[in-house]
């Protein structure tokens, strides 16, 4: 029988679970709440030693304790069939335990499968070169801004380009009120001086740094006649920079759950804002019939997937704003003909992280 926690492991979470006389009771619960398929229940104590565990002076031994947390948090998600759930917390498990392995005679097959699956994409990408050359963390490392890129226009619309980003809400409106070009211009200065790591030098680092990610946005992302910076990929981006790691292939059947076969051209909304008359009149009826029939008959499937592309981006912890409880947060970009080009798929972790990206930019 292969074993789950290392003996140095159990040590750890004993010497935590010793400073408390509530605690040990707590989390045994919580554990054999978990192993006997009271899921729910075992979510809530585990919450419970969570947030008994913050109490002050159990700092370090509170370090020792999460790991297995998040290992009978993913427990719960798997037999909750909350596979996104379970995988990031087993993920946060498996940090601290890379080559545990779990007992078939002691957990259900779903915990086994989402652990396995768990545990193939963390070694996949742990052992993978992220700077090897071609991958856009190796480009953007030797990435130089072109001296040609002109700061910022001191227009109305300064606010609405790539440094909105940065903006908080009050100095969005203070300089919505600017009217003349002299005072936004102190505007802008004061507002990268504030944002100055080094004050001291000439140099403004952080300012160097997010245009020289706005830059890069710029050049490779570009789709149309969009700027790279104001796509979905070049957002992500600006706001994280490089992903630790990314690849791309073509979509196959089952990849798009609200287009199993990924070969429709529009989505579910479209074709239903198509089915809709804007009228009782038949005439009105009969327009609707038509557009209905535009977006679902002849011509609006492709006759192959390989127009269609799954482009994922994953930012493993170190790469992640401060304080996600995630070993690793996926972003997905689909591209489909009637869809889009590198759309971003909105994952709840993927828009935490932009949003935890997003405060810490704008904190000065």
């Amino acid at each position: 029988m292969r074993r789950l926690l290392m003996l140095s492991f159990l040590a750890l979470v004993g010497s935590f679970l010793a400073a408390s006389t509530t605690l040990p009771e707590l989390f045994q619960k919580a554990k054999q709440q978990a192993q006997f398929g009271s899921y729910p229940e075992a979510l809530s104590s585990l919450d419970e030693v969570d947030r008994l565990s913050q109490q002050p002076g159990l700092e370090r031994d509170r370090a020792a304790l999460l790991p297995a947390l998040a290992f009978y948090r993913g427990v719960c998600y798997s037999g909750l069939d909350r596979l996104e759930e379970a995988q990031r917390e087993f993920g946060v498990f498996l940090e601290t335990q890379p080559n545990a392995s779990l007992d078939p005679g002691t957990y259900p097959r779903k915990v086994i499968a989402a652990f396995q699956k768990t545990k193939e994409s963390f070694q996949a990408t742990s052992t993978e070169p992220a700077d090897q050359p071609g991958t856009i963390a190796a480009t953007y490392r030797t990435f130089r801004k072109p001296d040609s890129v002109a700061r910022e226009d001191v227009g109305e619309d300064w606010a609405d380009g790539a440094v909105r980003f940065l903006l908080t809400a009050s100095e969005r409106e203070e300089y919505r009120r600017l009217l003349d070009a002299v005072s936004r211009s102190a505007f802008i200065e004061k507002f990268w001086s504030s944002r100055d790591p080094k004050a001291e030098t000439p140099q403004n680092e952080f300012r160097d740094e997010f245009e020289r990610r706005v830059a890069f946005a710029d050049k490779y992302f570009v789709q149309a006649e969009t700027r790279g910076s104001y796509t979905d990929r070049g957002t992500v981006f600006v706001l994280l920079g490089p992903p630790t790691h990314a690849g791309e292939k073509p979509m196959q059947t089952g990849d798009d759950q609200a287009d199993p076969a990924a070969l429709f051209r529009y989505t579910p909304a479209q074709v239903a804002t198509a089915s809709q008359p804007t009228s009782r009149s038949i005439l009105a009826r009969g327009q609707a019939l038509l557009r209905n029939d535009s977006v679902t008959g002849a011509g609006s499937s492709v006759q192959a997937a390989s127009p269609n592309w799954r482009e994922i981006w994953r930012y493993n912890r170190q790469d992640l704003p401060a304080g996600l409880p995630y070993a690793w947060v996926d972003f997905l970009f689909i591209s489909k003909p009637g869809y889009g080009e590198g759309v971003l798929q909105r994952d709840p972790a993927a828009l935490q992280a932009l949003e935890r990206a997003k405060a810490s930019l704008t904190k000065h």
